[in-house]
């Protein structure tokens, strides 16, 4: 599970047995847990986290969209 990004007690990461998903990138923190699609952001599933958390973490996912697509990408080696 490589790990993109850790911000605001959050973890970015995704999983090194999911490559032929689209591109996305999952998002811990405590208990609760969310997958955002890269392409376009958009929030995939979630649980354990309230509308707040989950519209922070959809601005934090589409402010770096470039860094998490250049990580999946150099990691996978895909370009969709």
């Amino acid at each position: 599970m490589p790990t993109v990004l850790r911000l605001a007690g959050y973890r970015f990461y995704f999983y090194s047995h999911e490559p032929n998903e689209p591109p996305h990138i999952h998002v811990d923190m405590g208990g609760g847990t969310a997958k955002f699609w890269l392409t376009p952001v958009s929030l995939s599933r979630s649980g354990g986290l309230s509308a707040e958390e989950l519209n922070r973490l959809h601005r934090l996912v589409r402010d770096r969209q470039a860094h998490f697509l250049e990580a999946w990408h150099g990691f996978f080696g895909t370009h969709r």
